[in-house]
């Protein structure tokens, strides 16, 4: 039998199998990496994406913050012209009070009886005098509630002071103002009072 030498076809069979491990070796790498790059590519193109619609979506959240100010700006201003306006619906409404007040005060007042001042609250009306007797402030108190403009008339003070002899006595009287002519409020308050 012949002999034959195969450690050089070996030889060049491992170097030619090693080769091929190699080429396979950097053809996967090269796979990975162009793989990698596909993937980290699309994955940058969509937060670019997404980074655009965040700042659109800001911009837009920027612009109606805005119109909510905006907005809010208008209805404080709205509130005080109806405020204003209310103010001015009650003035024109009572408008022609004071002139009726006067009038009554002048009608109720009974003989032996003087106001020395008066003063207004609101639709609170203080009232100091003097008079002859405990008597005559009963009846002008009685006077002041059959008015149609003044009700509710409370007596907080009287006392003898004889700072004049005619008329001894000084009273502090509180009342509360109407309009009668006015109709009832719906919402249960008293005619004519003023918030």
């Amino acid at each position: 039998m012949a002999r034959i030498n195969l450690l050089p076809w070996r030889a060049e069979r491992r170097k030619q199998r090693l080769q091929e491990f190699y080429s396979m070796l950097g053809l996967a790498a090269i796979m990975a990496a162009l793989i990698s790059l596909v993937i980290v590519l699309y994955y940058n193109a969509k937060i670019d994406t997404q980074n655009e619609r965040n700042t659109y979506l800001q911009n837009q959240i920027t612009q109606l913050d805005a119109q909510i100010q905006e907005i809010a700006a208008l209805d404080k201003k709205k509130e005080r012209l109806l405020r204003r306006k209310q103010v001015i619906e009650e003035l024109q409404a009572s408008r022609s009070q004071m002139v009726h007040l006067f009038d009554e005060m002048a009608r109720t007042i009974t003989d032996g009886t003087q106001i020395m001042s008066v003063q207004q609250n609101g639709t609170d009306l203080t009232i100091q005098g003097r008079a002859q007797s405990n008597a005559r402030v009963s009846t002008y108190m009685r006077n002041l509630e059959a008015s149609g403009w003044m009700t509710n008339p409370d007596l907080s003070i009287i006392e003898a002071r004889g700072g004049e002899k005619g008329l001894p006595y000084e009273f502090n009287l509180k009342v509360t103002l109407k309009n009668p002519n006015a109709e009832p409020a719906a919402d249960g308050s008293s005619p004519g009072a003023t918030p």
